[in-house]
């Protein structure tokens, strides 16, 4: 009898325990959703960083500013954009990921709207340069190593492919459009309202779609067998964003890492985004012609960045690194031969090549960052990038001015490849990071009886 009742009571005591712990079951994970969101957002972001090469030329013969005024411009700009994302990360961690990045929005959106009614150079610098640059570093990649850092524990690197790819999509699918509004209105002030007008489009998918952290929607990160309880906001972004910077000073993975990534700004966003343009329209190339080819990297960056991921998660990133450093430097020694009036199948391939190598240094650096600092990668790499732009910032004034210099860009080209292979022997000497853990482990092991 007592058995019968047991028995009895098994399936009722199973059914009213079933329903209570299980959590609900979701086909894809919400992470996969918030990296959608964030791939859109840097889109459209991404739409000023197909302007400034469309504009050196129209900017010079409306106002008569030299290139070097422009470049000062876009250098400006560079610079804010990279020293911006590590205090964005950490602001981030303060106000939240939401917040932070419509504000960021927005001040794009302002900025590039404000420059159609500028008559002044220092206009200019400000509109173009400083607030623009403030927008888009708080929408850098920092953004996009915080995402990926709350939301995924697998993964990381195809995440990080992904998301810095958007930038490149972006590029893709504003800079043909951009150039056709140059060409078709015979006027730059188009297409500025159409990079503010994408900005603010994107806001309200932020705001309604885009989580701060897992624990928001009562899940686990991605990958993780536990659920991670939300934290509290960090006070003080400033203050942190400087201490991790001065601690990480200290080490010489950092400036290994923050001068090989100085040289990728400037063999990319400084030198063929600014200036591939006007370069190949020195050479009697349409504008439209070398627009779409800046467009067709994008679309093979978007492979490579995400192949790269896809690497970086299962071979030794140093040796990445000095590979795709050493690759763009041989084809930048090529590119001035291969400037014509035309497109010929030799500048397709380096456009393909080009294009593949473009950010692909982004997954394995930000993996290196991840082995050497830990918690405070997302905010290490913010300041890497910081050194990126920086770089980037340089050749974008340096480019300008050796035009107007020497009449010619090859001199940036050569020296630029130079640079590259200096920055593959920078990541290959960068030194494994010793665990911890064994030394935690013997400092609270008990003694021996």
């Amino acid at each position: 009898m007592t058995q019968t009742t047991e028995a009895a009571q098994v399936p009722e005591d199973s059914r009213s325990a079933r329903p209570a712990p299980s959590p609900r079951v979701h086909r894809v994970h919400r992470a996969w959703f918030v990296a959608a969101v964030t791939f859109v957002t840097i889109i459209g972001a991404a739409a000023f960083r197909s302007l400034p090469g469309l504009l050196i030329d129209p900017l010079h013969q409306e106002f008569h500013w030299s290139r070097g005024t422009i470049g000062a411009a876009v250098s400006i700009n560079l610079v804010f954009y990279g020293l911006t994302a590590p205090f964005a990360a950490a602001l981030m961690d303060r106000f939240g990921i939401r917040r932070v990045v419509a504000v960021a929005l927005t001040v794009i959106a302002v900025g590039s709207g404000l420059t159609v009614w500028m008559t002044a150079a220092w206009q200019l610098l400000l509109c173009w340069g400083l607030l623009v640059g403030l927008g888009s570093g708080s929408m850098a990649l920092a953004f996009a190593a915080t995402v990926t850092n709350r939301w995924f524990t697998e993964r990381k690197g195809l995440v990080t492919g992904i998301l810095t790819a958007a930038s490149a999509s972006g590029q893709l699918i504003f800079l043909p459009l951009l150039a056709w509004i140059l060409t078709e209105q015979q006027d730059w002030r188009p297409a500025a309202v159409t990079v503010s007008l994408a900005a603010l489009a994107v806001v309200p998918f932020v705001w309604l779609l885009l989580r701060d952290h897992p624990a928001d929607v009562g899940q686990a990160p991605y990958g993780a067998t536990e659920f991670v309880p939300k934290p509290e906001p960090v006070r003080g972004a400033a203050r942190r964003a400087l201490t991790v910077l001065f601690s990480a000073v200290r080490t010489g993975p950092f400036w290994l890492l923050a001068g090989s990534f100085a040289i990728c700004g400037a063999s990319t966003n400084g030198l063929v985004q600014t200036h591939f343009v006007p370069a190949a329209h020195d050479h009697g190339m349409p504008v439209t012609a070398a627009a779409s080819l800046l467009a067709v990297i994008g679309v093979f960056d978007v492979v490579g960045t995400v192949a790269s991921g896809w690497f970086t998660d299962r071979f030794e990133p140093r040796r990445l690194l000095a590979v795709y450093y050493a690759l763009r430097g041989i084809s930048l020694l090529f590119l001035p031969m291969l400037l014509a009036p035309s497109v010929h199948p030799p500048m397709v391939f380096f456009i393909v090549f080009y294009g593949l190598d473009w950010v692909a240094t982004v997954p394995p650096t930000l993996a290196l960052c991840r082995e050497q600092y830990g918690e405070d990668s997302a905010i290490v790499f913010g300041w890497v990038l910081a050194s990126h732009q920086v770089g980037a910032a340089l050749v974008a004034f340096l480019g300008g001015a050796a035009r107007d210099r020497f009449g010619s860009y090859d001199v940036v080209w050569y020296a630029s490849g130079a640079l590259c292979a200096a920055a593959a022997l920078m990541v290959l000497v960068i030194r494994r990071r010793r665990p911890a853990v064994p030394a935690r482990a013997a400092a609270v092991s008990p003694a021996p009886a």
